[in-house]
């Protein structure tokens, strides 16, 4: 059985904001549209051009973490076990 990590979303979602401010003028002019997926506790990001592409970066070098995921330019955003 994998040892899952108990999450408070409110709090990993406010770390993963604080995180994309800083990098979002960067990315919103060079990868506006593209998805990046946030490792709060590293600050690592992973792009992609879909949701599954950043995904599937992140964890390969995260295979356990819990991801904060949003479309670059976007206001949707979600917390991605």
């Amino acid at each position: 059985m994998a040892n899952i990590k108990m999450i408070n979303k409110a709090e990993m979602a406010a770390k993963g904001e604080s995180i994309y401010a800083r990098l979002k003028e960067n990315l919103e002019q060079e990868h506006r549209g593209e998805f990046v997926a946030i490792e709060v506790d590293s600050g690592d990001y992973f792009l992609g051009e879909t949701f599954q592409d950043a995904d599937q970066r992140a964890r390969e070098k995260y295979p356990e973490s819990v991801f904060y995921v949003i479309r670059i330019g976007r206001r949707a955003t979600w917390v991605h076990r």
